[in-house]
């Protein structure tokens, strides 16, 4: 495969008048125009050239060709060219005439790279640190142009051999680390290279136990045939709205009078569906709290798309050792963060801790007296469509299941009987989020004497008959829900297996889930998650 980023600078025809206007707009344009997310949602023909056209040629090239995206290099140790106009006023400037972005970034290549003229390689016992470091800068360039976090950074990552085991696994290292690096600075991640290396790699991987793997694929293959569709892509990977192909490389195309030299790309790019649940610290991915048993301290285990990183967690919270239920409501008081109810084991009083915009937790509240005789409480979302999160309880003297709506002023109103009698046999609920994506939140139960799990899909105010989706449940504890985990558009729950104490994820499908996959080790002495 030609190399997509050192090739012959693009010839321009210049239109004087146009120029002149431009250019002294673009130089009264600052770094303080509102950031913008790129490329946003975008269906369409997109270019790639080597350097940022000129404000003129990007003006002709808006009213006479049929693109309306372009890929712009932002960076990296091997970026081949230099970037005159790509500039915060430049970023500012094309956004407002109407053109998508797609920020690219060079940096090391892989050591076996057949691109000879890329001078940095990855080295591939440092790939996880080079990935990070790489994802690192290519942030801070993102911001410095204006482009707001969310954005996809494309990583472009040149054909490599296929037949150097160590090589490969240190491109694997390093995407991973890259696009982990991306999603804890709030930055979405895309990866560029041939279908028949970089790509073959992902697709190999795509569902790999602790691969972070890239949000997006943009993929080379030179055919001219205008497609997002591949026999080297299965119809479920990066879908929907999450591919790129560049379909011809290197030529040159003239509109409105000017000539540049190009990539031509099809592209249909949309924003990851929301988080939904949990997303304590803000950068967009669903997070995972925990006490640890045996000091009661409370731990933030930051989430990134594919596992609450062990070295970056964050003590909340201490003393909660005495405390027999925590669980995660939602945001009960509407400010924006998610919040926790807590009952003290002495007394059976329910709290409110109100979350804060740093991922901690505030001063407590009393929100109930009447919790003692409860068991299971559950934070099911909001099941009566009134805009607060409800919880649902059982209770141990007569085994019903009651409803308490949430309320305005972080309270919880009356409760209602919404599912009579055998509720002694139902451990471990999980309020996971609308699974079955019909607009309500739906909740997960696992009868303890069979080990089955049963979804009760929501109704308002109410639950539906319920279903199996899985069975042998009784090895695993701490059933949690925690939204769009891998942002896929589906929500997804969390589990610990009791031996040997690992954090498992289970992908939703809406209907169902997915076998597991081991995020996280040394949960065992962890209890409760939430």
């Amino acid at each position: 495969m030609r190399k997509r980023v050192v090739r012959a600078v693009f010839a321009v025809t210049v239109l004087l008048l146009s120029t002149l206007t431009l250019a002294q707009a673009d130089a009264t344009m600052t770094a303080s125009a509102a950031p913008t997310v790129q490329p946003g949602t975008f269906a369409g023909q997109a270019f790639d050239a080597c350097t940022a056209p000129s404000n003129a040629s990007m003006a002709a090239w808006r009213k006479a060709s049929p693109y309306r995206g372009i890929g712009i290099y932002i960076g990296g140790n091997n970026r081949g060219c230099t970037q005159k106009e790509l500039t915060a006023g430049w970023v500012h400037t094309q956004v407002a005439a109407g053109w998508h972005l797609i920020p690219l970034y060079v940096g090391p290549q892989a050591s076996c790279t057949i691109a000879t003229k890329k001078k940095n390689l990855i080295s591939n016992a440092q790939a996880a640190a080079q990935g990070a470091a790489a994802a690192q800068d290519a942030a801070g360039q993102a911001r410095a142009l204006g482009l707001a976090a969310q954005s996809v950074l494309v990583y472009d990552m040149e054909a490599y051999r296929t037949d150097d085991a160590a090589c490969r696994q240190g491109v694997l290292a390093f995407m991973g680390a890259w696009t982990a690096k991306l999603h804890d600075l709030g930055y979405l991640s895309g990866f560029y290279s041939s279908m028949g290396s970089g790509v073959a790699d992902q697709v190999a991987h795509y569902a790999t136990a602790g691969y972070v793997r890239p949000d997006y694929v943009d993929f080379a293959r030179w055919d001219k045939v205008a497609t997002l569709n591949d026999t080297g892509l299965p119809a479920g990977h990066w879908a929907p709205h999450r591919r790129m192909k560049q379909y011809q490389g290197d030529h040159q195309e003239t509109w409105g009078g000017v000539t540049i030299t190009i990539d031509s790309n099809l592209v249909d790019f949309a924003p990851l569906p929301a988080a939904k649940l949990a997303d304590y610290n803000r950068n967009g991915w669903s997070d995972v709290l925990a006490r640890t048993s045996s000091t009661g301290n409370l731990f933030l285990y930051p989430g990134n798309g594919a596992y609450p990183d062990e070295k970056t967690r964050k003590k909340i919270g201490s003393g909660w050792g005495g405390m027999n239920a925590i669980e995660r409501i939602g945001d009960l008081n509407r400010d924006g963060y998610p919040d926790v109810v807590a009952r003290v084991r002495s007394t059976g009083y329910l709290y409110f801790y109100p979350g804060r915009s740093n991922g901690t937790l505030g001063s407590r509240t009393l929100l109930s007296k009447s919790f003692k005789a409860m068991r299971e409480i559950t934070a099911i979302g909001d099941l009566t469509r009134d805009g607060y999160p409800d919880l649902v309880a059982a209770q141990t003297s007569n085994h019903n299941l009651y409803l308490y709506p949430g309320a305005k002023g972080a309270k919880l109103g009356a409760r209602r009987l919404i599912a009579k009698g055998g509720w002694d046999q139902r451990n471990e609920l999980a309020g996971v989020g609308d699974l079955t994506r019909d607009g309500y939140p739906d909740l997960l139960v696992r009868q303890g004497t069979a080990g089955q799990l049963f979804l009760y899909p929501g109704r308002k105010g109410a639950l539906g008959a319920r279903k199996v989706i899985g069975t042998g449940w009784n090895n695993k504890r701490d059933l949690i829900g925690v939204g769009d985990f891998d942002r896929d558009g589906y929500v997804d729950l969390a589990a610990v297996l009791k031996t040997p104490g690992s954090l498992m994820l289970y992908r939703g499908t809406g209907s169902g889930l997915r076998p597991g996959v081991r995020l996280a080790t040394g949960y065992g002495g962890r209890s409760p998650l939430f």
